[in-house]
């Protein structure tokens, strides 16, 4: 079994772990990755469905397999990473696209059926940024601040609930415009991998407070902070506009205490950062049809991760890419 495959069995700290060890810069993991080589015998529908972060890099894909495939026909569906695991099951998808690992008793309902659990296939990476207005002055956020404005737990180390801008820790200067103003706080909903993977990472596997707004798309939500003033929300980068502002996150990191940004993600020093993955029917011992073979081969080229550079995510290392193709081996 490959490091990735382990890490995916055990949990999202064992995997930025990986990334960590793994890391180089972006430009040079491009570089060394193959270039895409088409091949004969590829014809068919592939059908994606789940994650809404991972289906918009999928469309971008599927654009370039097409220019190489024209006579391919592939169908993707944003309907949630929770929706996935059910698809790839029951055969009403080739790929499930999800921004968070398959739970437990996903795997175990797969595994029922098949005898043999889901493959899951890294693709790219990304980061959840903490957005807010572009006017707002807030300048850093610590981790329990995070869960303190969307959590009714408080397991990461808040006293309090903060529902005010002006426990924030704002500037004097600030105060008298923000210090009287409300938190209006965004997320997803609960068939939303980031929604999962929000809750498990930054309230510490606490429960969201029912005042958090939550959206359907990652779009919207972050079309809802940009028009709100005092609105606060998180959304994976790729999905920033110009009318939000990404806020440094402040978090205890190799045992110091470090500001860090989106930026840092591909180092593993960013606390939101995740995988985005395909779960694939791999039989125990077999090998992907061709089309879906040809499909993550190329969404794992120099090609494409071009692409996911392009489209705002961040490209694998390659020595992650290269363990990606290798968990497809029989």
């Amino acid at each position: 079994m490959t490091s990735i495959l382990r890490c995916f069995l055990r949990s999202w700290f064992a995997c930025l772990a990986l990334l960590a060890a793994l890391t180089q810069p972006a430009a040079a993991a491009e570089a060394e990755l193959p270039e895409y080589q088409a091949v004969s015998g590829v014809s068919g529908t592939l059908s994606a469905t789940g994650s809404d972060t991972v289906a918009n890099l999928t469309t971008f894909w599927a654009e370039e397999f097409k220019r190489i495939y024209p006579n391919v026909n592939i169908q993707i569906q944003a309907t949630g990473s929770s929706a996935a695991p059910t698809a790839l099951t029951e055969i009403t998808a080739n790929i499930g696209l999800m921004s968070r690992n398959m739970r437990r008793a996903e795997i175990q309902s797969f595994t029922a059926r098949y005898g043999y659990p889901p493959t899951p296939v890294p693709v790219a990476l990304d980061a959840l940024a903490i957005l807010v207005h572009r006017d707002n002055p807030l300048r850093r956020i610590e981790l329990a601040e995070i869960d303190a404005i969307f959590s009714s737990t408080l397991r990461c180390g808040a006293g309090q609930r903060i529902e005010n801008w002006s426990q924030m820790g704002l500037p004097e200067a600030e105060l008298e415009l923000w210090g009287g103003r409300g938190i209006l706080a965004f997320g997803r909903n609960s068939v939303s991998g980031t929604y999962g993977f929000f809750k498990e990472t930054a309230l510490c596997r606490g429960d969201f407070h029912a005042a958090v707004n939550e959206q359907s798309g990652s779009g919207s939500l972050v079309q809802a902070i940009g028009s709100t003033l005092n609105g606060i929300g998180y959304a994976s980068i790729a999905f920033s506009t110009s009318s939000v502002r990404i806020v440094p996150v402040s978090w205890r990191h190799a045992g110091a205490e470090r500001i860090t940004t989106p930026a840092q993600a591909v180092a593993g020093e960013y606390p939101f950062t995740r995988y985005l993955l395909f779960y694939v029917n791999r039989p125990a011992g077999g090998s992907l049809p061709p089309l879906e073979r040809e499909f993550i081969r190329m969404a794992l080229s120099r090609e494409g991760q071009e692409i996911v550079s392009r489209s705002g995510y961040i490209p694998l290392p390659a020595a992650l890419a290269g363990e990606s193709l290798d968990a497809l081996a029989p």
